[in-house]
């Protein structure tokens, strides 16, 4: 336990992210992959399952709606996703992947087992596995708490 019972868990996972943000975009421009780490969070999704509404994309990359739009904006200019309306209806909005984006998405999954091997270097399964449980049980919780947060506020906007 750190000093004045305070816990280290939310600087480590900070420190883990800006670490491993920066060696997997030296992963990426090494193989000439034009996207920044969260972009490929996003494509990462599209790449699990194509044509999802904006909504469910901002749920699975835990993004908010508003980084999330000049995101797709910035992957829509640079040709790797596009938006459609379903049948007309400019509010509900599918996104999509181009042909550009689908063709990099053995590349990318490379870097992607590459960067997981950096993580678990001298882990054993069962070690990989426990770790996992852990982080997603934190993700539970902190979504559990924006959720709330959410709800307060909307509660208590006039």
């Amino acid at each position: 336990m750190g000093v004045g019972g305070i816990r280290y868990g939310g600087i480590l996972i900070s420190k883990i992210h800006q670490l491993s943000g920066r060696i997997f975009d030296n992963m990426l421009k090494g193989r000439h992959i034009d996207l920044n780490p969260a972009q490929g969070r996003i494509l990462f999704a599209l790449w699990e399952r194509d044509s999802i509404p904006i909504h469910e994309l901002a749920r699975q990359t835990a993004l908010t709606r508003s980084t999330l739009t000049r995101m797709l904006d910035r992957l829509e200019a640079s040709g790797h996703v596009r938006r459609e309306g379903i049948d007309g209806d400019r509010r509900q909005v599918l996104v999509r992947l181009t042909e550009r984006s689908r063709t990099m998405s053995g590349e990318y999954r490379e870097v992607s087992v590459a960067m997981a091997e950096l993580f678990y270097q001298g882990f054993t399964e069962l070690e990989i596995e426990e770790c996992e449980r852990y982080l997603r049980r934190i993700l539970r919780n902190l979504a559990a708490a924006e959720d709330q947060t959410t709800s307060e506020q909307d509660r208590t906007t006039p």
